[in-house]
């Protein structure tokens, strides 16, 4: 079997990077603009690292594990700033 050509710590950055398009913390890298934050998608985001992170547990290397971890610390973080200390909580 050969190796994908994508890592699994590039696809989580991917995603995160897509949560930080939605908080509008990045320009789009097709028009080059910042959209008005879509806290709904940057929300999807999180929750598709968090079920990443449940159903690769115990498979994962020390170091995709701490990126992974680390990515949905600072994206859940953020989540809280971006509302203001959060009205909805986001489950580790």
């Amino acid at each position: 079997m050969t190796e994908p050509l994508l890592s699994f710590t590039a696809f989580v950055l991917s995603l995160a990077s897509t949560a930080a398009i939605h908080f509008g913390d990045l320009p789009d890298p097709v028009s080059g603009e910042r959209a008005e934050p879509n806290l709904g998608g940057a929300v999807q985001m999180i929750e598709i690292l968090s079920l990443l992170e449940l159903k690769t547990r115990g498979n994962l290397t020390a170091e995709e594990r701490e990126v992974l971890e680390q990515v949905l610390y600072e994206l859940r973080m953020r989540f809280v700033q971006a509302t203001g200390g959060g009205n909805r909580i986001i489950e580790p």
